[in-house]
């Protein structure tokens, strides 16, 4: 800122819960409260089936922060069985090891009763082949889902269920073809996601590239996509490898990799998975919505047509970041004004930090202008209610009820969409609505401006990536 009908199905832990839970004070018990291993994990075995109606015991709270969620993943194979199937049980385990969540592991489709999901957050399906459920199994499945779970599929997951098509839906998109195992080119689409947030902007790893029988591009927010040019067989065109999307009440992750058995000790890959299963939680946030047709203003390889307004400066960073350096000045998009658009930015704060978008200012090398002739949405969680993160600063505050569930803590990348129709602006955080704002004062206008980045002070850090813009009809 610059100052001047009721379910069949019995309840579990939605999302809602979660965030209370995250929430909930620590103090009767310290940042870590003693429990015991989940039985998953202290019984000692590396992939063998756990009995479906075993109960998760206690366990500790991760040293990553997160409160504790129960995963359990299902690896049943009626078609083909991969070998990497124990690797990943194996790598999942540690990770619920490493930061708080049981892991336990089946193979028995007895497990998919609406009972025994109703004690975990997350489902992941392990490289699943064939039709691996019953009727009343894919029921209870589904009405899990409903009520608030996560799905985290792994790479052959999307070879099962075939004439399922809410599995298919869930999945995002089902397996076609794929060539011989060979080294490939991502292209990281979605830097702002737990799952990506840790990768440069391209990802080199050997893999079973799959070609799917349709693109989820239209149905589901592309984390990361194929460079067909950089291995052979590829017949995709544009190839999505990896998403994520809300369905049918629930959360839903789908990645790609996993065929090869080192696929499981790459830490990329492994970061990447850990992500995927923290948004399907619940316990990190993200826009996946599907998102197409914006062009990028700001991507990580220059400032071209951005101007630096005021004191201070951006500081380009090797990872396409930009960051904050010294105050009280703007970075604004110099070279073009807008109208009616959508603006996406990805932003994170270091800690207790300050700054701010600025949108529907005229063109001016002094950062006040904007100040008097545009609005600011504020970047900014300890303040008073106008002046917080959300806010149209000075002038609404956000619906922080909202806010407050949608927003990832600082350390982690959140995802602005400010969406100006005429006087009208509507502030999406991590895809979530939570501003409202109509402009009403004669002096302001959001029908033409420039947009601009706050660098407010020295004391304050924040990074933004990955700044595009949709023009509106």
């Amino acid at each position: 800122m610059i100052h001047s009908t009721p379910s069949a199905h019995p309840p579990h832990r939605t999302r809602r819960t979660r965030l209370a839970r995250r929430l909930a004070p620590l103090a009767a018990c310290g940042l870590v409260c003693a429990a015991a291993l989940p039985t998953a994990l202290a019984d000692g075995a590396s992939s063998g089936e756990t009995p479906a109606a075993a109960l998760p015991a206690a366990h500790t709270k991760g040293t990553g922060g997160d409160a504790a969620f129960d995963v359990l993943v299902f690896s049943k194979t009626a078609g083909f069985r991969h070998d990497s199937i124990e690797d990943g049980v194996a790598a999942l385990r540690a990770l619920g090891a490493e930061h708080g969540f049981s892991v336990t592991a089946t193979e028995d489709s007895a497990a998919f009763t609406p009972e025994n999901l109703a004690r975990y957050e997350v489902v992941s399906f392990l490289s699943t082949t064939g039709d691996v459920l019953n009727d009343a199994q894919q029921a209870a499945f589904e009405g899990w889902i409903n009520d608030g779970g996560g799905y985290v599929g792994i790479h052959a997951a999307a070879d099962t269920e075939y004439d399922w098509e809410w599995y298919s839906g869930l999945a995002g998109a089902l397996f076609h073809s794929h060539p011989h195992i060979q080294p490939a080119t991502i292209d990281v689409e979605d830097r702002a996601h737990d799952a990506t947030a840790h990768l440069g902007d391209t990802w080199e790893r050997t893999d079973e590239w799959y070609d799917y029988r349709t693109n989820p591009r239209d149905s589901a927010r592309v984390l990361a996509s194929l460079d067909e040019s950089s291995y052979t067989g590829g017949q995709m065109g544009d190839h999505p490898i990896a998403w994520c999307k809300e369905y049918d009440g629930g959360r839903a992750f789908y990645t790609g990799g996993g065929h090869t058995s080192e696929s499981f000790t790459e830490p990329d890959f492994v970061r990447h998975l850990l992500g995927g299963i923290r948004w399907a939680a619940g316990e990190t946030q993200a826009d996946c919505r599907p998102e197409t047709g914006y062009r990028p203003l700001f991507d990580g390889s220059g400032t071209d047509g951005w101007s630096q307004a005021g004191p201070g400066s951006f500081v380009l960073g090797e990872d396409g970041t930009l960051t904050t350096e010294g105050g009280m000045g703007m970075l604004w998009y110099e070279a073009e004004e807008f109208a009616s658009y959508s603006l996406k930015l990805d932003w994170r704060l270091d800690g207790d930090d300050n700054s701010g978008v600025f949108v529907g200012f005229p063109a001016s090398d002094d950062p006040w202008s904007a100040v008097h002739n545009g609005y600011e949405v504020q970047i900014d969680a300890t303040d008073a209610p106008e002046r917080t993160t959300g806010a149209v600063y000075t002038f609404q505050s956000a619906d922080i009820e909202a806010r407050d569930a949608a927003l990832n803590p600082p350390g982690e990348w959140n995802t602005y969409e400010l969406r100006v129709e005429g006087e009208r602006l509507r502030i999406f955080l991590n895809g979530v609505l939570i501003n409202d704002f109509t402009n009403t004062d004669p002096a302001r206008s959001l029908t033409q401006g420039h947009i601009g980045l706050q660098n407010h002070g020295a004391e304050d850090t924040v990074s933004f990536r990955n700044v595009r813009v949709l023009e509106l009809p």
